[in-house]
């Protein structure tokens, strides 16, 4: 197939990339080009900024479009007009859902609503409801075949957030590690390789429709995943030490500095997304086990400025001991 990638040198753009070639299909990449603008010579790269306009997708024609970078419904608009494509691929979020109800919730569960003007700028108040936007723009203009993949966190190597990436690189460091709020908290993730390869096998199959794209079913906490890492990666003698989230959040922290800590009951049980469609559909995850040793294998270690330091960890801790 002829295959248009909007992104696809960053991460989860780069891993369907990957995929897509592995697959021997012909790709086109749509960026900006300052993001791994040297990776994959056998691609077709096309240099545009889909917010100044796109007269470098006229006249041209593929048989499937994924979208990885649509935030706002104006840039699927945008991208409407200028594609002439197959099929469309709009990679969402499980950020569209209005409060869930019960662990296990479903892709028809209700959705954010905005209740008045679109917004214009993404925040993390608006995201959600502007991803609900975005679905609805890309199944009104490509049509009900539109596959709409909504992840949960994404793993896995070139992940520029750091945020899995975090737990793994700091519970290697050993020592005692600060675990923030309530190890029964709900988490779920998906490794990005997975997604991909999966991502283009639906493509390679037509198939459209809604998915989570989520891993591992429900239930599955935060203390599950920092003792899975701790199996994986942790030297003799490392502890974890968990914060009641008051005395965090009193001390300034939150789930920047601690990532993909849930700071309240939403955010938290947007992690119970019951994944039986996709699964059905082909989606396999690989173990947790696996995604931690690559992750800590891989050379892409990104870090960022908004984790904790170890100087403050160690403050942390010590407060915490003597509250």
């Amino acid at each position: 197939m002829r295959i248009l990638i909007i992104g696809g040198t960053r991460f989860v753009g780069r891993h369907i990339t990957e995929a897509a070639l592995a697959a021997g299909h012909e790709v086109s990449l749509l960026h900006r080009g300052r993001t791994g603008p040297g990776l994959f010579p056998e691609a077709e790269h096309l240099i545009a900024d889909r917010d100044t306009g796109l007269p470098v997708l006229r006249g041209r024609e593929w048989d499937v479009t994924i979208d990885v970078s649509a935030y706002l419904p104006s840039q699927v608009e945008t991208l409407a007009d200028a594609v002439a494509t197959g099929r469309y691929v709009f990679v969402s979020t499980t950020a569209v859902y209005a409060a869930p109800g019960a662990p296990g919730f479903t892709e028809d569960s209700p959705l954010h609503e905005t209740g008045g003007p679109v917004p214009g700028t993404v925040t993390g108040a608006t995201y959600g409801p502007l991803k609900v936007l975005c679905e609805r723009t890309a199944v009104e203009r490509f049509g009900p075949g539109t596959l709409v993949v909504r992840p949960t966190y994404v793993i896995g190597p070139y992940d520029y957030t750091g945020r899995f990436t975090y737990w793994v690189n700091r519970i290697a460091r050993g020592g005692e590690v600060l675990a923030p709020g309530d190890p029964s908290a709900p988490i779920q993730v998906i490794d990005g390789r997975d997604m991909a390869s999966w991502i283009v096998a639906m493509t390679e199959k037509a198939d459209g429709g809604t998915f989570h794209a989520v891993s591992p079913r429900p239930p599955f906490t935060f203390g599950d995943m920092l003792e899975a890492i701790a199996a994986e990666v942790a030297p003799p003698g490392t502890t974890l030490t968990w914060a009641a989230g008051d005395f965090l959040r009193a001390e300034g922290q939150n789930g920047r500095s601690l990532p993909l800590w849930g700071e309240d009951g939403e955010s938290t049980a947007i992690n119970t997304a019951d994944p039986s469609a996709a699964y059905a559909a082909g989606l396999a995850p690989r173990p947790l086990a696996q995604s931690i040793r690559e992750i800590r294998a891989s050379e892409a270690d990104f870090s960022v400025e908004t984790t904790i330091t170890p100087e403050r960890e160690a403050e942390i801790l010590a407060a915490w001991h003597a509250r």
